[in-house]
Formats: structure tokens, sequence, C-alpha cells
């Protein structure tokens, strides 16, 4: 780069975004995918034929339905939305933070959640101008520290509070009366977070109405339909229709309209697979706990976090990527997470695969 091309950059791009690592996504071609919370089974033959037949005769010389509206009316019924809330719908869940944050932002507002926590919220909010306040969850259990959340709220006013649950990326549900807790002394919104719906029987998605200011968030990613982009912000109309005005025109294209339409029609097939990762999820962790040197802790999403012997972890990490096994190293990204590993849960022979793996590593590393 020339002095004169780096002189413009450093004059005009903002010195907050100058200063951040753009979102790093692993090389995975020939790897055992295990590193970025997906659901590892594509689809049946049969659905697959009956998709192609439906694409073949959906045209794209014409905008798709900027409000999605056969879309959105199976997703109230799947994602069992309750009666009298309104929902919008985004290109994945990041879009729908963005506009969140992009109507609240201004000056002296920030942005709070919970640290470790969904790398997102504070990516957003130094792209929206606003601070970001991170709340360090309990050391031991990865919990909410409800006092020092309530603190954090009274101190910096934020203007909203994010909350994964289950949390990302510990795995961990929260507790939902301190939850609870947290709406009800927020000063502003809260979102919810729900992510990882598929893969527990917790959510709050029966409770939109009961606050003024509590929202929720899903996405179709965790499902198995990550290659579609698409998530959903639900709660009341008020809201709703002023995050509205943000949205970018058409932001939910005709291919994903109609691939997700169709996909939600045969819901139960997606269903019987987050059922068979629940069930792997239960039998990989015990199975990695058992390792020597590896602490495996609870979780309610398609994800194990486990913590590695001490300063194993890179090590391990690498040398299961020799192996052609992928997982997420998350040691040196947050004091919490020191020596920690975050494996998805996959097929079983997936998972086989892990484990043969993360034995002989832990055996010779």
């Amino acid at each position: 780069m020339s002095d004169t091309l780096q002189a413009l950059v450093a004059h005009w791009v903002r010195p907050e975004i100058r200063e951040l690592n753009a979102y790093h996504v692993q090389p995975a071609h020939g790897m055992i995918k295990l590193d970025a919370m997906e659901n590892p089974y594509t689809w049946p033959e049969d659905l697959r034929d009956a998709w192609v037949e439906l694409l073949r005769v959906t045209d794209v010389n014409r905008y798709p339905d900027p409000a999605a509206r056969a879309l959105a009316d199976r997703l109230f019924e799947a994602m069992a939305v309750p009666h009298g809330m309104r929902m919008m719908l985004g290109n994945g869940s990041d879009e729908l933070i963005q506009m969140v944050t992009m109507s609240l932002a201004g000056p002296s507002r920030c942005v709070l959640s919970v640290d470790p926590g969904f790398v997102m919220y504070r990516m957003i909010a130094t792209f929206c101008g606003m601070r970001y306040v991170g709340v360090p969850l309990t050391a031991d259990t990865f919990a909410l520290d409800l006092p020092a959340l309530l603190q954090a709220m009274d101190e910096h006013q934020p203007a909203v509070v994010f909350l994964a649950y289950p949390n990302n990326p510990t795995g961990n549900l929260f507790d939902a009366a301190a939850i609870e807790a947290v709406i009800r002394a927020a000063p502003g919104l809260v979102v919810v977070d729900e992510a990882y719906a598929p893969f527990t029987d917790a959510s709050f998605m029966s409770r939109l109405g009961e606050f003024d200011n509590l929202l929720v968030m899903r996405t179709v990613s965790k499902m198995g339909l990550a290659g579609l982009r698409l998530g959903l912000l639900a709660g009341p109309a008020a809201w709703i229709e002023q995050f509205d005005k943000v949205r970018l025109p058409y932001n939910i294209n005709a291919l994903t309209q109609a691939s997700a339409t169709f996909a939600l029609q045969h819901k139960a097939v997606f269903d019987t697979q987050t059922a068979a990762i629940r069930r792997e999820r239960e039998r990989l962790a015990t199975a990695l706990a058992a390792i020597e040197g590896v602490e495996v802790y609870p979780s309610e999403a398609n994800f194990l976090l486990l913590r590695a012997p001490t300063g194993k972890a890179t090590a391990w990490f690498n040398a299961l990527r020799d192996r052609r096994v992928l997982i997420k190293c998350l040691d040196g990204g947050h004091p919490l997470l020191r020596d920690c590993l975050r494996p998805t849960v996959g097929t079983p022979d997936e998972n086989d695969a892990l484990i043969a793996a993360l034995r002989e590593v832990a055996a010779e590393v």
C-alpha cells in the first residue's frame, strides 16, 4: 500500500473500524467440519428433488415480496409466535442485530451483553458507533452474575441488552428468573437471542407481550438451513414497526423465501435431525469427558465447550486439524475461555472421528 493510499484510508475510515479484525472463517476444505455450529445433515433425496422442482419455476427476474408474507406466515406457526405479536425478517440474525442497534444508536448510548458471549453484539455495536459494555459471567459455571448485571444497567443505562439463550460460546442456559429480573430492571430493550432453540426446551417466545421491552430473536440456521441466511425478530408491533424502517428493501431474496417456505412445510424432517443431534450431544459429551485432562461443560446447544489441560488448547486444536478434524479454538478470546475448545455436534461418524482423534491427541501432545 502506498503512503498516499494509506493516508487516505487512515483519514476517512473511522478509527474504531480500523482497529477491528474482520470476522474470520476457517478454511474447511477436506475437513470434518465441526467448527461452525451447523446441522451436519443434508436433505433427504426426495425432499431435495421436490425443492429443485420448486426452484425450477421460481422466477428471479422480478424483485421478491418485500414483506415475505408467505414465509412469515409459515414462521409464525413454526416458531409459535404468540397471537398479536409482529415479526420482522432479516438476512440472518446478524442483520436483525444490526437493524436494532442502528435504530437505537445515539450519543452516549450503549449496547450491553455478557462476556463471553456472541461476538457480533460487540462488533455491530462498534459498526453503529455505540459503546459496548460486557458483563463477565461467573467463572465457575458461566452463569449470569445478576448483581453485576443490575449494577451495570443502572450505571450505563443501555439502550438494548442482548442475551443469548442458550449462550454462545458456552452452550449453557441462563437462569430464567435471572433473565426476567434483567427484563424488569432494564431501562431499554431486551432481546433474547434464541438461535439454538431447536436444541433446548426453554424459551421466552411464549412470554412475548408480558413485558413491554422484550423481543425474541430466532434463526433457521441451526435447524439445518444455514445457507439460506434467515432470521426473525418477534415482539410488540410498536418496536417492530420502528426497526422495519431501517430494513433495506427486498432483504430476503426470492430463492430464500421460496426455499425456506418449502422447508418449513417439511419441518418434521428437520425436527428429526435436531432430535438426533440432541441425542448425539449427550453421547459425545460423555465420551469426551472420559478423556484424561478434558473438562466438558453442560450444553443446551448443538456444540460443546470443553477445557483442555493448562496451556494445551492451541496445540490440541492444531493436532486435531492435522488429523483433518476442524473445531473452534477459543483460547485467548476471553480470560474465562482460557484453554477452551468448542466442537460442534456432528453425525455419529463425525463424532466418532473427533473422539478417536482427541484421544490420540491427549495421549501424544
